[in-house]
């Protein structure tokens, strides 16, 4: 690990792709480790908004007593916002943010490959788009790995690692110990579609989908027997709200495109509420109107 903790020193600037809930969420973490962060959006509006909910964010940690108000200020300074990818040429480790769209992403791996310096790290937030797929948008597909953060980031411990087939071991020691650096703990997994957390977390969503859909129970009682028989702290259609539906739905697409497995089929109920717009907390309806 030597020669990763050597070359881990040379990160002081970390980009990040996407201003949204993740996005802002992973800049907020890595600001907080002492980092200069490049934080971008398509519009100036989203990336402002972004740049605000990291305000608000830190504000209620203030509040709390968790940080003075100082280091408060002293994060949100080490962030600057952009709607120029170009910016992204002055970071050493790059992280994507964006919706969980294919070709969106590969776009920006294609672009990000063409600005950042060959020594630069390209991760992605992918929550079960397999890693080798957008490694191979690249000409270092050795420098892209799945740095998989879990919602909300920087309340969530946990950051699953992922490597691609060509992901060398030094890109793999160095996010490892930017995760640490971030103050959380990271796992690893193997390039399959979904990882391990949503492999295991969407399916019981979906299938929570279809107890409302084949009116099992509604859905105030299917989130209360999840919470208080199996413990989980939301239930799991108030999570599939608070994870938004669309995302919910395309990572079931991944998996029964990458497994050809009936197991895997999205709910009929989860296709219509996106397609009507109901996307969760986001949208303000999803299951719950919020």
């Amino acid at each position: 690990m030597n020669n990763g903790e050597k070359k881990n020193m040379t990160v002081k600037t970390f980009g990040v792709i996407g201003s949204g809930q993740m996005g802002n969420g992973i800049a907020q973490v890595a600001a907080a480790s002492g980092l200069q962060v490049v934080m971008s959006d398509v519009k100036q509006e989203f990336a402002e908004k972004g740049l605000a909910a990291i305000g608000k964010n830190l504000n209620r940690l203030v509040e709390k007593e968790k940080i003075s108000q100082a280091d408060g200020q002293a994060i949100l300074s080490r962030v600057k916002i952009t709607t120029n990818l170009e910016d992204m040429a002055a970071a050493d480790y790059v992280v994507e943010a964006a919706t969980e769209r294919e070709e969106l992403k590969f776009g920006i791996f294609r672009e990000l490959d063409r600005i950042c310096p060959p020594h630069v790290i390209l991760g992605t937030n992918t929550s079960s788009i397999p890693i080798g797929r957008i490694a191979a948008q690249t000409d270092r597909p050795e420098k892209v790995i799945g740095m998989h953060f879990m919602n909300p980031v920087p309340v969530m411990k946990l950051v699953e690692v992922i490597r691609g087939l060509a992901t060398s071991d030094e890109t793999f020691s160095i996010t490892w110990q930017l995760c640490e650096k971030f103050g959380k703990t990271p796992a690893e997994a193997n390039d399959f579609p979904g990882f391990i957390a949503n492999r295991i977390l969407m399916p019981m969503i979906n299938e929570a989908i279809f107890c409302l859909y084949q009116s099992v129970g509604k859905k105030e009682d299917i989130d209360t027997v999840m919470k208080l028989g199996m413990n989980h702290p939301m239930g799991p259609l108030a999570l599939a709200d608070l994870i938004g539906l669309d995302t919910c739905l395309a990572i079931m697409e991944t998996l029964y495109d990458g497994f050809k497995d009936s197991k895997y089929r999205p709910c009929p109920l989860l296709r219509k509420y996106v397609e009507a717009g109901w996307l969760g907390r986001k949208s303000g309806k999803g299951f719950y109107t919020y």
